[in-house]
C-alpha cells in the first residue's frame, strides 16, 4: 500500500524550510528625524545634534544609545535605531536631545523613539 501523505508532507517541509510559512511579519525601519530651526524658524544646517539615553540606575551601565549628526541643509537629521530594535519587543526608548553650533548656539529636548515608524522632532537652536 502507497503511502499518500508523502507528498503534502514533503512539499509542507520544503515551503517551511525555504520561508514560505514562517513568519509574514517584516520589520520597518525605527526612525528619528530631527530637525532644527533657527529663532526665525529657517531651518539650521551644520547644528551638531547629539542623541542619549540617560541611565535610571546607579551605579549605571554603560551608554547603550549615543549618536551624533550634523544638520543638512534643511537642518535636518536621521537616526536610525533598526538595528537596536528587536521585533517583537513592546516599546522602544525615549532619548535626551542636545543641539550645539560653536560656543554661541544650543538648544535641547526630548525624543520618544516608537518602534518601527519615522519618529519627529523640531527644536529651536539658541544663543547661549
Amino acid at each position: 500500500m502507497k503511502n499518500k501523505f508523502v507528498l503534502p508532507v514533503v512539499v509542507l517541509t520544503s515551503l517551511l524550510m525555504s520561508g514560505f510559512l514562517s513568519s509574514c511579519k517584516k520589520e520597518q525601519d525605527t526612525l528619528a528625524r530631527i530637525t532644527v530651526l533657527d529663532t526665525s524658524g529657517n531651518p539650521f544646517a551644520g547644528a551638531e545634534v547629539r542623541v542619549y539615553g540617560e541611565p535610571t540606575l546607579s551605579p549605571h551601565p554603560e551608554m547603550i544609545m549615543d549618536k551624533t549628526l550634523v544638520t543638512d541643509s534643511q537642518g535636518e537629521v536621521i537616526f536610525d535605531f533598526t538595528a537596536d530594535f528587536k521585533l517583537g519587543q513592546a516599546g522602544f526608548t525615549v532619548l535626551n536631545i542636545e543641539i550645539n553650533s560653536g560656543d554661541t548656539l544650543a538648544g535641547e529636548g526630548i525624543i520618544k523613539i516608537e518602534e518601527e515608524k519615522m519618529n519627529d522632532e523640531t527644536l529651536v537652536i539658541q544663543p547661549l
